[in-house]
Parts: structure tokens; sequence; C-alpha cells
């Protein structure tokens, strides 16, 4: 079962792979990798599967401590990237896989921990990746959600309008309460639920998409207009050392059986 929007995803995280493994990115910083690495606490002998790896910068930093990891991707573009960093890195337990999470090509009870970040908000509905996550977990074994929690109301339409209009495949971010949801209906326990501020520099977080000049100025204007007294977005907006920045909520989840 492919994603709905496939296409989409494909055509703008084929764009971003190279920039993934910058630096200047959040979802390869060595600091949230490791607090990420420190949640999931994985142990020797523990096979871990990566569900919309991108490219596995979580499964690489997990991968030491691991037995197996298998990161899973719908672009091969960014497993490419994902490749060619465990090839410098010299990781030789990571095996990338070209698949959908909506149809995992795996045995039911495969894995000890299942991961997905930051991927979640790029799904038209949420239930049947989460499904299949839970069907390849081991008795006993880790389901770790990490993505983005929506705006509170009214501002939930306005954020995902604004993400859309930077990344075309973003489809919404969800609530920390409906992420929650989706252990309790696939019989699993929660037993972390926390939600962190990440700092994002507006230009950053535009340029690793390539969004067209005359988006980001329509986006630009928007914070702006925020940042003086305007129309709310979502984002909350501020200046840090003269740039526009706003925080991403990452809400984290892990879950067993």
């Amino acid at each position: 079962m492919k994603p709905e929007n496939l296409e989409a995803i494909r055509a703008s995280f084929g764009v971003q792979a190279r920039a993934f493994e910058s630096g200047k990115m959040n979802f390869s910083k060595k600091e949230y990798l490791d607090y990420t690495l420190a949640c999931i606490a994985p142990q020797a002998g523990e096979d871990v599967l990566e569900v919309a790896a991108g490219t596995c910068a979580c499964g690489r930093a997990l991968a030491p401590y691991a037995r197996s990891v298998t990161c899973l991707d719908a672009t091969p573009a960014m497993l490419e990237v994902g490749r060619e960093a465990c090839a410098r890195e010299g990781i030789g337990n990571l095996r990338p896989v070209i698949g959908y999470a909506e149809e995992l090509p795996f045995l039911d009870a495969s894995f000890d921990i299942v991961v997905s970040r930051l991927a979640f908000h790029h799904f038209t509905q949420i239930e049947r990746p989460f499904q299949e996550m839970a069907r390849v977990l081991k008795p006993g074994g880790r389901l770790v959600l990490i993505d983005m929690e929506a705006a509170a109301q009214p501002l939930r339409a306005v954020e995902d309008r604004i993400e859309t209009l930077r990344d075309p495949s973003h489809i919404k971010n969800r609530s920390a309460e409906e992420l929650r949801a989706l252990y309790a209906q696939n019989g699993l326990r929660v037993e972390r639920c926390q939600s962190t501020p990440i700092p994002v520099a507006l230009e950053n977080w535009m340029e690793l998409t390539q969004t067209p000049q005359p988006v980001r100025a329509q986006i630009t204007a928007l914070m702006q207009c925020e940042l003086a007294g305007g129309e709310k977005t979502g984002f909350a907006p501020y200046l840090r050392e003269g740039q526009l920045y706003f925080d991403q909520r990452w809400v984290l989840i892990i879950g067993s059986r």
C-alpha cells in the first residue's frame, strides 16, 4: 500500500536529502539525537526498526548499541545519503530498505524497538502506519514516536497552511493526545510522553526545502506581522541575534506491550 502523497514526499525529500546532514538542521543535530538515544536506551542484542527513517540519522545513532538496525524509507535519495554516512562512520549493522510505513515488509514480532521520528505529519492517515509498527514489535518491545506537536486550537489550521506552503508534502501536525490515542488503540501502555521546544531559524527552515523566494517572502511577512502584534500563526516567532526564530514542539512518546 503506497502512501497517497508518495510523489509529493519523494519530490520534497529528494530535494532535501543532502541538506539533512547539515549541522544547521535539527533532524541530524547531535544534541537532539543524544537526547533521543538516552530516552530509548537501546540494549545490546536488540533489533531496531526505524520507520520513515530519512537519512537514517536516528538509526545511525542507535546502531552502536543495538544488534541490528533496519531503516525503512520511501525516498531512495534519502536512504542513499544514509548509506553513504554509514560507510563514512564505519557502521556495519545498519540495513537501509526502500518501503512504505503503511505496509511494512517484515514478519510480526520482528523488532525489540520500533521508532519513527519527525515523519507522522507527512502521513495522510496515521492509524495504518502505527498499526504496522505495532504489528512488527516483539512482546515487551518499545514503540517510540517523535513528531511535531500541533498548535492549540484555533491556530492549528493556519499553522498547517504555513507548513504546507513551505513543504507541500506536509499533511498536518497532531496533538499529543491524538498520538497517545494510537497506543491505547493498539494495546500498548504509554510509559513516557513529553514535549520539548526546539528552536528553529526561519531562514534555515525554508532553505532546507528550497522554498521559492515568493513563498519565503509570504511566510516571512506572516511571521513579521505576528511579531508586530498582528494575526497569530501558531508559530509564535521571536527575534534571536537579529534573525527570525520559532520553536517547534517535539513530542516524544514511548510505549510497550
